[in-house]
């Protein structure tokens, strides 16, 4: 390092032990595998701490709130209940929205769509997913899930980097940087984002961010229009070996660069150019599905052929972890039925449920689903009593943290199962809670890694996704 290096670049780098973050990047690129995981005296088993049940996740974020007792968590008693105000002993004190803390009344709204049991499991899932129903066996129902944020943004970033506060990598960046990358020619983490309607709550780069690890962990987005990832196309004139050769001296001014100043992130943009390089020509490919048989398109719906959509991204999600992308992020919005809940969330069902059941079975059929866990569900839930005007062919649910579902498939889950129970309301959660700390430590664990000990030192201490908290809950695991 040079003497005349910056001091913060002089103490970031004896702050580094082992291996510094420069000299990992660049390792990745000669096909050499650092260390990441913090290990024990006793446990030095390489790139995980457990055997690993998975190797790739697809995660479906429903962003807005699914009402669970309009999909999973079926209350019928509630029907002989309509338009009776919510028992003050049920709510306990709890926080409300300021959208409904000043009703005069909580009026109970049960839902109207019908519940059916299912599968050799007997899940009573709703008429509003049919083609959801038809794999509730190969399912790990989680009805207990909670968490203490009540407003979208807060929720959601805390769902994604276990922290109400930005700043904090995501998911799919702890993995990128806990157990690295199965596919030098493809990013190790992507994102996609659909909706079903204009509107919705936003979603920012920070839910797929790399927060304080390095960059070249956040997620890639790739686009439903024009080229999947912005400025991968060469430009007018500029041909392949112009490319290479424009690449090779930048690498050269980067690396001269990098020696006077010390500076690890130069090395991470060194590691993302040659990445954009190699992605010219992976990602036109596997973004092509025309090589997709007839079946596909029949198991997957008319939309998969329409980029952007959901169903487009589902697909997407297949062909990119049979490719070797470790992490696949797919957000749709819209779930954020406030008013004409009956109207939207129908809307919502019909543009999501045929792929993402498809998504599943055909992990299945090409004996991918063993190795890829895939999770469905949103920040939080919807309550029970109706905000605004209660009829009996319309209302609308408020945010709801106490209660909520969410499920597994694949990847190690304990299939066919329902884990929790919810009191006669759909409030609160009366047996087998799951905090969102706990199942981002089940998820960890699924994955080969101990979510205790894949930490990251910033600011003068040893950060993870779980922070201080969170246990594995082990009756979701096969």
């Amino acid at each position: 390092m040079s003497p005349n290096a910056h001091p913060s670049v002089r103490r970031h780098f004896l702050q580094q032990s082992g291996v510094s973050i420069g000299t990992a990047a660049l390792a990745s690129l000669m096909g050499a595998a650092p260390p990441r995981l913090a290990a024990t005296s006793d446990r030095d088993t390489g790139a995980h701490h457990f055997a690993p049940r998975a190797k790739n996740v697809i995660y479906l974020c429903q962003s807005g709130g699914p009402a669970q007792m309009d999909l999973f968590d079926h209350k019928p008693e509630l029907a002989e209940l309509f338009d009776t105000d919510l028992p003050e002993s049920v709510f306990a004190g709890q926080r409300l929205t300021t959208m409904t803390s000043d009703q005069e009344r909580f009026p109970i709204a049960p839902s109207r769509f019908r519940f059916r049991q299912h599968g050799g499991s007997g899940a009573w899932v709703s008429e509003l997913l049919p083609h959801t129903a038809g794999i509730v066996d190969r399912l790990c129902i989680v009805k207990s899930m909670f968490t203490e944020a009540i407003n979208h943004d807060p929720a959601i970033t805390f769902l994604q980097t276990g922290s109400e506060r930005s700043g904090r990598p995501s998911l799919g960046a702890w993995l990128s940087y806990g157990l690295g990358s199965l596919n030098d020619n493809l990013p190790s983490f992507v994102v996609m984002t659909s909706a079903t309607k204009k509107g919705g709550q936003p979603l920012y780069n920070r839910l797929w961010g790399s927060g304080f690890l390095p960059t070249h962990h956040q997620g890639v987005r790739f686009r439903g229009v024009g080229s999947p990832v912005l400025y991968l196309d060469d430009p007018p004139g500029i041909t392949r070996p112009t490319r290479r050769q424009i690449l090779d001296d930048v690498v050269k001014l980067n690396q001269l660069r990098r020696s006077e100043s010390g500076r690890p992130e130069i090395a991470t943009r060194i590691a993302q150019y040659e990445l954009a390089f190699r992605m010219q020509n992976s990602i036109p490919t596997i973004a092509d599905t025309s090589d997709e048989p007839k079946s596909t398109w029949q198991l997957y719906g008319d939309e998969a052929g329409k980029r952007g959509t959901w169903a487009a991204h589902c697909l997407l999600a297949r062909r990119l972890v049979e490719r070797g992308v470790r992490f696949v992020q797919l957000f749709h919005r819209g779930w954020d039925q406030h008013q004409n809940l009956p109207r939207d969330l129908g809307k919502q069902c019909r543009d999501t449920d045929q792929a993402t059941a498809a998504l599943v079975l055909d992990l299945e059929q090409r004996g991918l689903l063993n190795e890829t866990l895939v999770i469905w569900g949103g920040e939080f839930g919807r309550t029970v009593y109706c905000q605004g005007k209660l009829t009996r062919s319309n209302y609308g649910r408020d945010h709801h943290p106490r209660c909520f579902t969410m499920w597994m498939a694949g990847g190690g889950v304990a299939a066919g199962t329902t884990y929790g129970e919810t009191d006669d309301f759909s409030y609160n959660v009366t047996r087998d809670r799951v905090h969102v700390h706990d199942l981002n430590a089940t998820i960890l664990r699924l994955l080969g890694i101990d979510h205790r000990r894949l930490t990251y030192k910033f600011q003068g201490r040893n950060h993870r996704l779980t922070d201080v908290h969170g246990n594995v809950v082990e009756p979701l695991i096969a």
